[in-house]
């Protein structure tokens, strides 16, 4: 490996750990109270004393986003797959998709919990409908990107719609639905943590999300930095999961997941 791969590799990691270093010190030198600004050595100290409880509210936060997820990857591939085969119907139902896209889910929320019995079914509609529409548009605008070429080379051999769907726009549509996922996938969680503060929903089957909000109410701010820890962190491993699937399927034949050679 190369002095400059070594570099590039590091940096990111020396950067954190320069700015969680600075954080330490400012609490310490300016006398934060830990109630306005924990020290990190306290955030972590915390996390690791409740690490129980937040293990569990975690578990839940990360099954409503990643439930959510598989509807809206399955949901957003299928009507894409049938606005390619369709104009007709993309230009009748695509403006739907694009309402629930422009609806804050703060505001539609309380109406889901009104007409929805189960909580854990209404976080995963409220969470299902902030990540549906970047799979949809991303997957349909892939599918419109096959060359013009190859299409009328698929026409000339009458290929029926369903081999011109299999053999030219899945593949050319896959770079493009990798890139809605990874979008999806930070929306996903968003959405669980948005939708469970509207909820304001309590128990033991809740997530990070109700655990701040207990944290608050009870000044535990420390606790506070440690439930936003552990989202940031699922939030990282989520795009970071995603990245490298990305990689997986593309990085041997599409350039813009193929390794890069410019010095």
């Amino acid at each position: 490996m190369s002095a400059r791969a070594v570099v590039d590799r590091l940096l990111p990691a020396a950067v954190l750990v320069g700015l969680v270093a600075g954080w330490e010190l400012l609490v310490r030198l300016a006398g934060i109270p830990h109630y306005t600004l924990p020290a990190p050595s306290l955030v972590a100290q915390t996390l690791w004393a409740n690490g129980g409880s937040l293990a569990g509210s975690w578990w839940f936060t990360l099954k409503v986003t990643f439930g959510a997820l598989a509807l809206a990857v399955a949901g957003g591939v299928l009507i894409a797959s049938v606005f390619a085969l369709s104009r007709p119907l993309e230009r009748a139902f695509l403006p739907v998709a694009v309402m629930l896209q422009v609806t804050p889910v703060v505001a539609v929320a309380p109406l889901i919990l009104i007409y929805v019995e189960s909580t854990t079914a209404a976080l995963l509609l409220c969470t299902w409908i902030v990540a549906f529409f970047p799979i949809l548009s991303n997957t349909v605008i892939g599918l419109r990107a096959a060359d013009a070429g190859h299409r009328d080379l698929f026409r000339l051999y009458r290929a029926t719609p369903w081999q011109r769907l299999r053999l030219l726009l899945v593949p050319t549509a896959l770079p493009y639905f990798a890139a809605g996922l990874k979008i999806s996938g930070g929306l996903s969680l968003i959405g669980a943590v948005t939708a469970e503060m509207v909820a304001g929903a309590a128990g033991r089957e809740t997530g990070l999300a109700s655990r701040i909000l207990e944290a608050s109410f009870r000044t535990e701010t420390p606790k506070m930095f440690a439930a936003l820890v552990l989202l940031v962190l699922t939030g990282v491993a989520i795009f970071w999961l995603f990245d490298r699937l990305a990689r997986a399927l593309l990085g041997h034949w599409h350039a813009s997941e193929m390794p890069r050679t410019e010095p």
